[in-house]
């Protein structure tokens, strides 16, 4: 049970990082204008239940397939690489928001899967999920990284209602990348030691 809580936390929290200041966020935004909240939020859950799903099992694949320390290692470089993503920023752009305003279909619903869906496919938060996936069981990362994903984006679409575009953006990109160098830097020490060991 330890492990489980363990798995669904660490995953949980990355993904809630991950998210802060990724261009998804700007989307679920976008859409939350066009649509109620509720809405909003129940399509993303769908849309990040599938494609974390597809990034537990590709995380599952390459846990089987590769040593553990050598994951480790694996793991804490991607982090670093998702602190230097993050602290570069992840900026939607006039021409991908119309062509996300632009894919309606009859159900707003289906219109915020559907296009939450696109916008999440090779995304930083489902990498993250991969490497995560790597280093737990697959099912409370995908659980957790679900939970971590739709709670950011519900706070951004909450705070963007009230806040509107005076948000500190550039605030929230260093703080998540300075987690992300952090978690980045035990798993290499963790993956050095099992090396060594």
């Amino acid at each position: 049970m330890s492990a489980f809580l363990v798995g669904l936390g660490v995953s949980a929290f990355a993904i809630f990082i991950a998210e802060m200041g990724d261009k998804t966020q700007l989307v679920a935004m976008s859409l939350a204008t066009r649509y109620r909240a509720l809405t909003v939020i129940l399509g993303i859950t769908v849309a990040t239940a599938v494609v974390h799903l597809a990034s537990v099992f590709i995380a599952e694949v390459l846990g089987a397939a590769l040593p553990t320390d050598w994951l480790t290692l694996a793991a804490g470089l991607a982090f670093l690489f998702f602190g230097l993503w993050t602290l570069r920023g992840d900026e939607m752009s006039d021409k991908d928001e119309q062509r996300a305003a632009s894919r309606r279909i009859r159900s707003g619903f289906m219109t915020v899967v559907l296009v939450f869906f696109v916008a999440e496919l090779g995304d930083k938060t489902m990498l993250a999920t991969i490497t995560i996936g790597t280093q737990h069981h697959w099912l409370p990362v995908w659980i957790g990284s679900t939970i971590g994903m739709v709670a950011a984006d519900a706070i951004a679409i909450a705070v963007g209602a009230v806040l509107g575009k005076k948000l500190p953006e550039r605030a929230i990109q260093v703080g998540a990348s300075v987690l992300f160098f952090v978690a980045g830097a035990v798993m290499i020490g963790q993956g050095a030691w099992m090396l060594l060991a």
